[in-house]
């Protein structure tokens, strides 16, 4: 069943435990579950450590429609050292296992390509003498873990590459590396160094720091087409940015998350389709990406969408060449706006917008194997399910892929005869590898995780609606530990975005479950601005950032405490990161007396100084209305400085010095107004992290420190606010 819907409150729940198996070893120097005692539980609970140490299952690559093969990460427990580990599956044997697999050397990017060979990238040699530098290699992989190689591929002396991509006819690869503009090929060196350490930035430049690195002037993003000849790649490359002629300039891949996805060859191999946003004086306040394609022989470049100032993206050609099918947003200036699946007819130029009529943003766009349907995913009410949708029509189906919640479906990967390679997770349990045939329910093919957390004590998550602010139906998801015994005290957790969604889904940084399984009753609303409910209800947050998710906020923890009311609302925390921590920040001074505590970690505290110094500006002045100056109004609405004499509430502030999204001096300001008021407060700040905590050993201390915030002021005797 995969709803049940009940007057005022919708109540769903799903129990998140598998089949009981020997669970790894844990760091008794730091989280050892043993320590953690929660009323009725007899198995261990989740642990930081164990999250930290959880294998990171990625995407998989597929040879002859049939030998499957994927990386998992896994995480060193004494060490904290990451390591990529390699299997092979046959997926035309029912119940085949995964097989892993040796390179020889540290691989990552793994990609078959037309020759059945398997491709990758490594900085390794097996040469030990040789320069550490990224190179592509390629190394021929049987069904049974059999590995003759590695041959190399690629190899610029002083340049690392950075990605590939293959030609569908096995002559050529497209290689991308940071290369400044002004060389004509691939791993030149251009200018001369400057006599001291600075960096000198034209004010018509675009960004000069973008998300947690210093743009180096002049240097982007560059994709090269090589020929390949006997397995290895020839020539100096054809730069598909117009090379000499300075046709374009800017990033391919996109800064800050670009990857392979922005480029596509043509199945015939007559050139490549990509992505760029030129880096100008208009960079660091326009969304308008667009889709260009690049002949391979000659290198001449044809925009393809520069009708549209808004987003234009995934670019994914039809089998037989003939259609390209892309995402496209209409809104100039709106990093959040709906992506419609469009479709243009290559000999014609005519485009239709397929999806348009549908309140749905899609991602992950893919064609079948046979050309005859494509497939994507969207955000919808909690999950992420896939859908089929027709090319002639524009008309999309849900599919039903899993028997119980969809949750996270991504990394679609079609293969012949209807099936399709994906990967899911949910709340409960990380990625997992499924095959369905027929595009109908399918079947794991891994279990990387799932008995591992098997082995963890089990929690259940309830999904449940509310009527929310202006009436509109909210919903939100309760997870806690499934046998736990007395009152349980209550933790709010706020998304970021503000265009986001704490759906069903894995998080190796805001999990649930963890936080759950130190004996919390985790409470999420996706109130009015989320994502997964109709592009008007996220609109809807447009100059309003403290108005209607307030409201939700309140109105969601109301519901979830009548709901369950085994959940101590007398006992309650509140934390959230980026907007979730802005909102940490505006609870402080509009709700100040609800919380026994607060976490803020990279939250806006004043919306001045957060204007003039993040760098993607597009976002303050579509989410305000303006620039500062120009709607100096709404942004001091919603300021959170403007109430700091209301806080109270003991805070926990974390920062990453490297977040160049919302500098780390936001979260000072707020530690200063913290001290100034002498509310008992911490400050956690990661000199090597951005706005996201990525080490798996800072990863861990930041959970710690949570931990025993919350723990101070939910399970301890409370202090009285002005000691320390």
């Amino acid at each position: 069943m995969k709803s049940m819907h009940k007057i005022g409150a919708t109540l769903i729940a799903t129990v998140l435990a598998a089949a009981p198996a020997v669970a790894d070893g844990h760091n008794s120097e730091t989280s050892d579950p043993g320590e953690l005692s929660v009323p009725g539980v007899s198995v261990p609970p989740m642990s930081a450590e164990d999250l930290v140490t959880m294998p990171r299952l990625g995407g998989a690559t597929v040879a002859m429609d049939r030998y499957a093969v994927f990386s998992v990460t896994e995480t060193d427990p004494v060490t904290y050292k990451r390591t990529p580990k390699h299997y092979v599956i046959d997926l035309a044997a029912k119940n085949a296992n995964p097989v892993e697999f040796d390179l020889g050397i540290r691989a990552n990017s793994l990609a078959f390509g037309p020759d059945h060979l398997l491709y990758f990238l490594s900085s390794e040699h097996p040469d030990k003498d040789a320069e550490p530098r990224s190179r592509l290699w390629r190394a021929a992989i049987e069904g049974n873990g059999s590995v003759s190689g590695p041959m190399l591929v690629a190899d610029i002396p002083g340049t690392e590459i950075a990605g590939f991509k293959l030609a569908p006819t096995g002559n050529a690869v497209a290689l991308w590396a940071e290369i400044p503009r002004d060389c004509p090929r691939f791993g030149c060196n251009a200018g001369t160094d400057p006599i001291g350490s600075g960096r000198l930035y034209e004010g018509d430049g675009g960004f000069y720091r973008h998300w947690d690195r210093w743009v180096e002037p002049g240097v982007y993003n560059r994709v090269f087409i090589f020929g390949l000849e006997e397995g290895k790649a020839v020539g100096d490359g054809q730069a598909i940015d117009g090379g000499e002629n300075r046709t374009l300039i800017g990033h391919t891949p996109t800064m800050p998350f670009g990857g392979g996805e922005d480029i596509a060859w043509a199945p015939d191999g007559s050139g490549v389709y990509f992505v760029l946003r030129e880096a100008n004086a208009e960079e660091p306040t326009s969304t308008d990406l667009d889709i260009y394609f690049a002949e391979a022989l000659s290198g001449a470049v044809t925009a393809l969408t520069e009708e549209n100032r808004a987003t234009d993206t995934g670019p994914a050609p039809s089998p037989d060449g003939r259609y390209l099918a892309y995402l496209a947003m209409a809104r100039p200036g709106y990093e959040s706006d709906r992506l419609v699946v469009h479709l243009r007819n290559l000999e014609t130029g005519e485009t239709r917008a397929l999806t348009q009529e549908i309140d749905l943003s899609f991602g992950d766009l893919a064609w079948s194997a046979d050309g005859s349907y494509l497939l994507a995913t969207a955000a919808d009410v909690l999950d992420n399910p896939a859908f089929r949708i027709d090319p002639e029509t524009g008309k999309a189906t849900k599919l039903d892929l899993m028997a119980g919640n969809e949750a996270h479906i991504a990394n679609l990967l079609p293969l012949a005869g209807d099936r399709l390679l994906f990967t899911r997770d949910s709340i409960g349990v990380p990625n997992e590898l499924y095959l369905s045939d027929g595009l109908a329910q399918a079947r794991p093919l891994t279990d990387m995780v799932t008995s591992r957390v098997g082995a963890l004590a089990s929690t259940v998550t309830t999904r449940f609606s509310f009527p929310g602010a202006n009436g509109d139906t909210v919903w939100g998801q309760i997870t806690r530990l499934e046998n736990q015994t007395g009152p349980v005290p209550a933790i709010l957790y706020i998304h970021g975005g503000p265009q986001g969604t704490f759906r069903d889904g894995w998080s190796s940084r805001w999990n649930p479950r963890v936080v759950a399984s130190q004996g919390y009753a985790v409470i999420s609303v996706d109130f009015h601005g989320s994502a997964g409910y109709g592009q008007d209800f996220m609109d809807s947050i447009n100059r309003d950032w403290g108005g209607k998710p307030l409201e939700d906020l309140q109105k969601g923890l109301a519901a979830a405490l009548e709901l369950d009311p085994q959940i101590d609302g007398t006992r309650a925390c509140a934390m959230g990161a980026s907007y979730g921590g802005y909102m940490v920040n505006w609870i402080a001074g509009q709700w100040a007396d609800r919380f026994d505590c607060l976490v803020q970690h990279d939250g806006l505290f004043d919306m001045r100084s957060f204007y003039y110094s993040t760098e993607e500006l597009w976002f303050p002045k579509w989410d305000f209305g303006g620039s500062y100056s120009d709607a100096r109004e709404t942004y001091e609405r919603w300021n959170p400085v403007n109430h700091v004499d209301n806080w109270q509430t003991p805070m926990l502030v974390i920062t990453g010095e490297k977040d160049f999204r919302v500098p780390y001096t936001q979260g000072l300001q707020s530690f200063t107004a913290l001290q100034e008021r002498g509310i008992p407060s911490q400050l956690l700040v990661f000199p090597d992290e951005n706005h996201w905590v990525l080490g798996a050993k800072n990863s861990l201390q930041w959970h710690d420190t949570v931990f025993a915030w919350l723990d101070r002021w939910l399970k301890e005797a409370p202090e009285e606010v002005g000691e320390e």
